[in-house]
């Protein structure tokens, strides 16, 4: 049953940083329409429960966001707010990308321990232990600093500061978006050159998913849309959608405006960080430009390195 449309149910995650987001939403909808009241939902994902498995080794694209989907599908909730680079590019049937918010900074960040607070991810020693859960990451931290030794971790972010800080590794690689959303600002020692590192797909901003034909939610969710970000993710979104690729692939992005021309420039690396594809692409239509941008690196090999990768995710998944 549908709630009253003068309550609005919004679906969260119960992280810290996705009730930071959430929250943010509800405000500043509530600012915009004082007539509504807007309830935040919380529930766990599959990727909040499991915590001793690599988020790559899980092998599913929605593991952020599958339970908030099935909520609104059951008219439960009315809409979800999500970190954009956890939302797959291909949605269940019934449910769409109703808006994308202003978008925060993308970069990814090194946050070290006290003891090497006189290093930049350039000068890091051989053997400094680096901490991550994104392939994305890894493949091109890999493909730039071989020397370095890489190690898996997971939490949220305290439980991963505080290892850190334990002395588990000597860094770790974060979002910019969420230390600051969190109030950790302070701890970014580095923001990773784009040179360096491409951030996530959508990273930086948030995705807010509702039922396809919600003319009530979707008219609302306008006043937080934001035009630019929003053609940028899109294109990172067509990008990452033409190669398949979901958030546990090493697949990365950024994009820049010059006047109405957007820039895309798109990544796919091996795991092993010994082969990377880069390339861009400007015009103006986004869905076309992540189009025409798969279609470039995988002329020069981008889709052997994804079938090997999705072969060796089949193989770990039996």
């Amino acid at each position: 049953m549908s709630a009253p449309s003068s309550t609005i149910r919004i679906g969260s995650r119960k992280s810290q940083l996705a009730l930071v987001q959430t929250h943010w939403v509800q405000g500043e909808l509530q600012r915009l329409y004082p007539d509504h009241t807007f309830e935040v939902c919380t529930m766990s994902t599959q990727g909040d429960n499991i915590l001793d498995v690599a988020l790559a080794k899980i092998g599913d694209k929605g593991l952020f966001t599958k339970e908030l989907e099935v909520s609104m599908l059951k008219q439960e909730t009315d809409l979800a707010v999500h970190s954009l680079k956890d939302l797959p590019t291909m949605l269940p049937e019934g449910l769409g990308l109703g808006v994308i918010t202003e978008r925060v900074d993308p970069a990814d960040a090194l946050v070290v321990h006290a003891d090497y607070q006189e290093y930049k991810i350039e000068t890091l020693p051989a053997g400094s232990v680096i901490g991550t859960s994104s392939l994305r990451r890894l493949a091109q931290l890999r493909y730039h600093y071989p020397h370095l030794e890489f190690k898996d971790i997971r939490g949220n972010l305290n439980t991963r500061l505080g290892k850190l800080d334990a002395g588990e590794y000597d860094g770790i690689i974060l979002a910019v978006a969420g230390l600051q959303r969190l109030d950790f600002g302070d701890r970014i020692h580095q923001a990773i050159p784009a040179e360096i590192s491409l951030h996530a797909v959508g990273q930086g901003a948030l995705g807010i998913e509702c039922r396809e034909g919600d003319e009530e939610i979707l008219s609302i969710l306008q006043g937080l849309a934001h035009q630019p970000s929003t053609l940028r993710c899109l294109a990172e979104r067509s990008f990452l959608r033409e190669l398949e690729g979901g958030c546990q692939v090493p697949i990365g992005v950024n994009t820049s405006f010059e006047g109405d021309q957007l820039t895309l420039v798109g990544m796919v690396a091996s795991l092993d960080g010994k082969r990377l594809i880069k390339d861009q692409v400007t015009g103006t239509d986004p869905e076309a430009l992540g189009s025409e941008l798969a279609a470039k690196v995988r002329e020069q090999g981008a889709q052997e390195i994804l079938d090997e990768i999705f072969a060796e995710a089949r193989q770990n998944a039996q």
